[in-house]
């Protein structure tokens, strides 16, 4: 006997908004039969001295060091550009004003 049902499966079908017809709604319960048996299959494995996890082996963040560095001031990052104007940079104009 199937886990889920017909009615199941179209009550699942209406709360997520899909319409379904009524043959993919016995293709349906069965393909989701075969999920909840497979994850009932797991629950039967599962050990109680076996800690859960998210990933199988331990996640370790690396960062490095947050070191302060001295950056260019405003007048040298002006120096180096081809063109100033008002102490900023002055670029070609890509918008016509109305």
């Amino acid at each position: 006997m199937s886990a889920i049902t017909r009615a199941e499966v179209a009550h699942l079908a209406r709360l997520a908004r899909l319409a379904l017809a009524d043959d993919e709604l016995d293709h349906y319960a069965e393909q989701l039969d075969v999920i909840l048996q497979s994850v009932a299959r797991v629950s039967e494995v599962a050990a109680d001295d076996i800690p859960p996890t998210s990933h199988p082996l331990p996640l370790v963040n690396v960062y490095r060091p947050d070191d302060v560095v001295v950056g260019l001031t405003a007048q040298e990052a002006l120096d180096a550009a081809p063109a100033v104007e008002d102490g900023r940079f002055r670029v070609p104009r890509i918008l016509d004003e109305e």
